[in-house]
């Protein structure tokens, strides 16, 4: 895993994804090279193919001697490690829904996960343990249904979760050889549900092998090639949508995977650098981490390895882009997407050209805009952005009003607000619930955010619409305050000095409140209806 790369990675922005260069899936892969070493777990051991998959064989014998035939599934509360990794590899051939539970969630959110998906298995990890156990009883899943993995060393002991059968149980004595009637199986994840209860995007089995379809296509559209000496470093939960597609497209095409457990800005640095990791995906909560580095500790790594550093899933200030653009150069790349499907790419060149970005529609997706009435709009008009996927469309499970909610035609869209310009470039400019409307006024949270972030005082920030009488709504901001800096009156006064040297009046905080932590979940979502709720109590407006 110390190789330097080789390659060029391919050309960014691809028209096309490229066709495998060797055998296609981690399978087939797997059987032609068993001793290759392709995964590095959080702890720095490292697995071969052959290991990964005989334990994902095992695996699948193993759930399908607990009662699981295609089209069943089975949940997983795990932090990032070989077992998730696993469990990704046993459903995808065996025909089952895996789904990936934020392990951040409680017990009451797991149980509600566990119950509408049908889940006739869960895995958790011991670190979860209250959660899990709170979840499998109120979900009703019997003992013998309800697998613990312990921590390292430790996997097969009794008692990792009381109640909880060990997750070697699974394994042990199972043939390591591939199952019969092998059929390819999907992931179902859950939508964040910040507006609602979530809701699971069941896709259709297709009934082929695994290897009818090429699992790694997906990253032909970043411009990433099979081979080639590349190394996917996962640096976020698997748990997230994008962060298990880009793992497990890396995989199927050749690319060793570094796990991190629990990240932190230098440790990802010393990956990169000692395994010379070329691809990743990233959230600007984590560009921001990485630029605070005191520059000494920046300078002990080389990071001329990353080939793309490819960031989403929040907005990404302008000022934090260009640093690192300056820092790590052209692989730093952006996208758009939900978990639903569809989506934007923009290289760092797109940017640079036209900052603020997120890119044009990928090869097998579309984008529009379009009004609240369900008019596509023409270049250069906010409205709402629309996606649709020409590979194949979803539903909400057990939800037929939300799927067909929020559609126009084919397209769907999750609330963003955004425009186009006359080249298919998209701008976003902020989620429709989160759009602050002060006396008839539109003000997008985002871009006070940016420039809160400006000020080294702060190291988060978040920006929403507060009661006010006289105007409908007035911005409030809280910030989570940078070390070495204390929270109070003086401060809240030099951040709104800061805000007036950068925003027009009307988009200004009108006051500041402090926050110890920012309730982000690792992969940087920002879960501002907990930070919006308490100030509405009393007062009519939608969360």
């Amino acid at each position: 895993m110390t190789q330097p790369p080789s390659g060029s990675g391919g050309p960014k922005g691809s028209a096309a994804p490229a066709a495998p260069t060797g055998p296609n899936g981690f399978w087939a892969q797997a059987s032609a090279d068993p001793d290759r070493t392709v995964l590095v777990a959080p702890e720095g051991e490292e697995w071969t193919a052959g290991r990964l998959h005989a334990d994902a064989n095992r695996l699948v014998h193993g759930l399908r001697a607990a009662g699981l035939e295609r089209g069943d599934v089975f949940a997983v509360v795990l932090p990032n490690g070989v077992e998730f990794v696993t469990a990704y590899l046993a459903a995808a051939q065996a025909g089952f829904y895996l789904v990936p539970v934020n392990h951040h969630l409680v017990g009451p959110e797991i149980a509600w996960i566990v119950s509408d998906s049908g889940a006739k298995v869960l895995i958790a990890h011991e670190r979860f343990a209250e959660a899990a156990t709170g979840a499998a009883d109120e979900a009703g899943l019997p003992a013998s249904h309800r697998y613990a993995v312990g921590t390292v060393g430790t996997v097969g002991t009794v008692g990792a979760i009381g109640g909880f059968r060990p997750y070697a149980e699974l394994l042990d004595g199972q043939s390591a050889e591939p199952p019969a009637d092998r059929t390819l199986g999907w992931v179902m994840n859950y939508t964040s549900g910040t507006t609602g209860r979530p809701r699971g995007i069941r896709r259709p089995l297709p009934g082929k092998l695994p290897e009818e379809t090429y699992l790694g296509g997906f990253l032909g559209i970043f411009g990433i090639r099979p081979f080639e000496g590349n190394v996917h470093l996962v640096c976020s939960p698997l748990y997230h949508t994008a962060v298990l597609q880009f793992a497990g497209a890396s995989l199927h095409i050749g690319h060793p995977l570094v796990l991190m457990d629990k990240w932190t800005p230098a440790e990802m640095l010393r990956l990169m650098a000692v395994h010379h990791c070329t691809h990743t995906h990233m959230v600007p909560t984590q560009f921001h981490r990485l630029l605070a580095l005191p520059q000494e500790v920046k300078d002990q790594y080389d990071v001329s390895s990353m080939r793309h550093a490819i960031h989403g899933a929040a907005p990404c200030p302008d000022h934090v882009k260009r640093a690192m653009i300056e820092w790590w150069g052209s692989c730093v790349e952006e996208y758009y997407a939900a978990s639903e499907g569809g989506g934007a790419f923009a290289t760092a060149e797109d940017w640079l050209k036209k900052p603020g970005t997120v890119g044009k529609a990928w090869p097998i997706s579309e984008l529009a805009v379009f009004d609240d009435d369900g008019n596509r709009l023409p270049a250069g008009e906010l409205g709402t952005v629309y996606m649709k996927m020409s590979t194949g469309g979803f539903s909400y499970h057990k939800d037929e009003g939300k799927t067909k909610k929020n559609r126009i035609g084919d397209f769907f869209t999750v609330g963003d607000l955004g425009l186009m310009d006359e080249e298919g470039y998209l701008f976003l400019r902020d989620r429709k619930i989160d759009m602050i409307i002060s006396g008839g006024v539109n003000i997008y949270p985002a871009e006070i955010e940016s420039a809160l972030l400006t000020h080294p005082a702060v190291a988060d920030a978040a920006a929403f619409g507060i009661p006010n009488g006289d105007w409908g709504e007035e911005v409030k901001a809280v910030i989570e305050a940078a070390e070495g800096h204390e929270p109070g009156e003086a401060l809240a006064a030099e951040i709104l000095a800061h805000c007036e040297r950068q925003l027009a009046g009307y988009k200004r905080p009108k006051t500041v409140d402090f926050i110890e932590t920012m309730p982000r979940d690792p992969n940087g979502k920002l879960y501002k209806r907990r930070l919006r709720e308490p100030y509405w109590e009393g007062h009519d407006r939608a969360m």
